[in-house]
């Protein structure tokens, strides 16, 4: 009975099944047109939309462009350019170390050698220092933000000056700078070098050579210009770079002035500007003047210029070609006796420099710089410097040189019966640097 019971079951089951597939069959059919019809109208829709967007900026394409709104500034009045600028926040924003100063050590030596008869003469690049090896400039730093609207520095320098002495130490740069002055001013005051030119500026372990070029040791000193005094700057509001500079000093320096006198003050200008020519060329051009009185209370007055051009190819961080070079006349007046009968009681003398420097690698370069300087007594000297420069990092330098000096006669170079008319020198440099240094301008 059991197994009649399940054959039923089986009977009826398989005699339903059919009609139950077709059912679904169909269910599913009716689903995919209904799915069809509703993406067909999403198609023709979204259609109409891109049609409608294209249209639309078709017409916005043929219309001409709105003119741009013209802006209108107001001209700053008087009141606005008495006030003193804030560049800086630090007053706002008093915190721990704030007052904290950069600290950095600079660390310059030098070695010649020479012939005999020039150590003998004492007519080398540093004189009364042929033949050695020493330390030319051990300078401590010490700069920094004084307060929002001034910055403070000060350089103490050792070196030796002479055969045989003692490392002497002196104060080489002491002076602040007022930062906001009004009509977008800035003034320095204290000891500084001058910005007459462009290498003045520079210390030695600055330059991009061994020595510092002729016309500023016969003109200023073996030092260059260092003045006690003021110095103003101001950049006027021009649409290319103008940087005028104007100073008041003393007058100390003994071989170019030396009445050293506020009353009587040496008085220096330099106009100074800079093109960036395209993305990998740029060139600054300047022209200096330093006038006044020397110790025999005669005017002496240098006009100069200076020119620079540095090409750095597209990401390379350092140029490939610098070249560069100044220019500097001394016209001085003489005193004019009964017993020496001089034509012109003014004498003036011209002195050059020229060079140019190869940097193809990261760490080494050469060069080449070539001088021509008319001596103030009489007669001429011309010198070529061929040198290469090698770092081992960037705060670790040595150079090596080679100078040949040709002058026309031996005045002021013939002591202890020596001639020094022709004079090979072999220079070395090693520089390095300790703690914070500041970077240079172009």
């Amino acid at each position: 009975m059991r197994i009649l019971i399940v054959l039923a079951v089986a009977l009826i089951v398989t005699a339903l099944a059919p009609p139950a597939r077709a059912q679904d069959a169909a269910e599913l059919r009716r689903e995919l047109e209904q799915m069809r019809r509703n993406f067909e109208a999403l198609q023709k829709e979204h259609q109409k939309s891109m049609e409608a967007l294209a249209e639309r900026l078709r017409r916005l394409e043929s219309q001409p462009p709105a003119p741009a709104p013209v802006a209108t500034q107001t001209p700053p009045s008087t009141m606005d350019l008495l006030r003193p600028r804030q560049p800086f926040t630090l007053s706002q924003q008093r915190g721990t170390g704030q007052l904290l100063f950069d600290i950095g050590i600079a660390g310059d030596f030098v070695g010649n050698l020479t012939q005999r008869n020039v150590d003998k003469a004492g007519a080398g690049t540093f004189r009364g220092r042929e033949n050695r090896f020493f330390p030319r400039e051990v300078e401590l730093s010490l700069f920094g933000q004084i307060d929002p609207y001034a910055r403070g520095e000060v350089r103490i320098e050792m070196g030796e000056e002479a055969r045989g002495q003692e490392t002497a130490v002196s104060l080489a740069e002491a002076h602040l700078t007022l930062l906001t002055l009004p009509f977008n001013t800035q003034l320095k005051m204290g000891q500084m070098r001058t910005r007459y030119g462009w290498s003045n500026q520079l210390h030695e372990h600055d330059l991009p050579w061994i020595d510092r070029p002729a016309v500023y040791r016969y003109f200023f000193g073996e030092e260059g210009l260092i003045e006690k005094g003021f110095e103003a700057t101001w950049v006027p509001g021009l649409p290319f770079y103008l940087e005028v500079l104007g100073g008041v000093f003393n007058g100390d320096n003994e071989t170019a002035f030396g009445r050293g006198r506020i009353r009587e003050p040496l008085v220096t200008g330099r106009l100074r500007t800079f093109f960036e020519l395209t993305d990998e060329h740029a060139l600054q051009v300047g022209l200096s003047v330093a006038s006044g009185r020397t110790a025999e209370r005669q005017r002496n007055t240098l006009p100069g210029f200076d020119v620079r051009y540095k090409f750095r190819p597209e990401g390379w961080l350092h140029p490939l070609l610098t070249v560069g070079g100044e220019g500097i006349w001394s016209i001085r007046r003489r005193e004019v006796t009964r017993d020496i009968d001089i034509p012109d009681d003014t004498f003036t003398r011209f002195g050059w420099y020229a060079y140019a420097e190869v940097q193809p690698f990261r760490r080494w370069a050469g060069g080449l710089r070539y001088d021509y300087t008319e001596l103030l007594d009489r007669g001429r000297e011309r010198a070529f410097e061929p040198y290469v420069t090698f770092w081992p990092s960037e705060f670790l330098r040595f150079r090596l040189a080679y100078r040949l000096t040709e002058r026309t006669q031996d005045a002021g170079f013939s002591a202890n019966s020596a001639s020094a008319r022709h004079v090979d020198e072999l220079l070395f440099q090693a520089t390095f640097i300790l703690g914070a240094h500041p970077a240079h301008q172009f």
